[in-house]
């Protein structure tokens, strides 16, 4: 309720501003007139198969940094020469812009949906394994002991013990990361080509569609905020078993 009625106050404020004329149209439309165009490029336009192929590009880049992230957060997290050598570099690698990286990525794998996926996990990988990383750390570790004492061990251990208590963790690293493979997305099909939401908004800006744009940004931000909204109801329940698990170890 506070974040609806927060948003319909911005509303609220965004249709008085432009009601008031102290601005043209071309730089800040009426929220009617923008909600008219997103209801007809949802319903007669491409929108509708531009955000399903966006949403792909961005759950599939998620999906390729988890598998990628979450085996190096153990990893990580285990040993400790491993960590000190290879975490420096992890973390050097968000210094490189993802919009410096996608020319090289047109060079090595050419336009289509797969360098974007690629730039996407690029841009998820680093919070999906600091999260990761953090949450394993972080478990108990007498919970740990005593179960190792009950004769849980490997790969045991792990999948009945640190996967459950670290999900938490995991799934805030992807509630992060998804959202951050949206904007990959977006920017490799701007920088890289395809049929997504980032053409659409390349089609717009060239025609100076500030109408179309506004709705255009309006529909990432609510399917940014639905998968966040999900992925957070998910890590709020795995918090619940977490605690569970926890209680009956010791």
């Amino acid at each position: 309720m506070p974040a609806l009625l927060f948003g319909a106050g911005i509303l609220l404020a965004w249709w008085l501003l432009a009601r008031s004329g102290s601005l043209p149209r071309y730089v800040l439309p009426d929220p009617v007139a923008v909600a008219r165009r997103l209801l007809l490029g949802l319903t007669q336009a491409r929108l509708l198969p531009a955000a399903a192929t966006t949403m792909q590009e961005a759950l599939l880049g998620c999906l390729l940094a988890a598998a990628l992230a979450l085996p190096l957060a153990w990893a990580l997290s285990h040993w400790q020469l491993f960590s000190r050598t290879v975490l420096p570099y992890v973390a050097a690698s968000q210094a490189v812009p993802a919009i410096a990286l996608a020319p090289l990525f047109v060079v090595w794998f050419g336009y289509g949906t797969w360098p974007v996926v690629l730039l996407c996990a690029f841009m998820v990988f680093f919070p999906i394994t600091v999260t990761t990383l953090v949450g394993l750390r972080g478990l108990d570790q007498d919970v740990i002991d005593a179960a190792r004492l009950d004769g849980a061990h490997g790969l045991q251990l792990v999948w009945h013990l640190e996967v459950p208590m670290a999900l938490p963790s995991v799934l805030a690293g992807m509630r992060t990361g998804f959202t951050l493979s949206v904007t990959g997305a977006v920017v490799g099909e701007l920088t890289m080509g395809g049929s997504g939401l980032g053409q659409v908004l390349a089609s717009q800006r060239q025609s100076a569609d500030t109408t179309g744009l506004f709705a255009t940004i309006i529909l990432l931000c609510l399917l940014a905020t639905s998968i966040h909204a999900c992925l957070h109801q998910l890590e709020r329940r795995s918090r619940v078993v977490a605690d569970v698990r926890g209680r009956q170890s010791h």
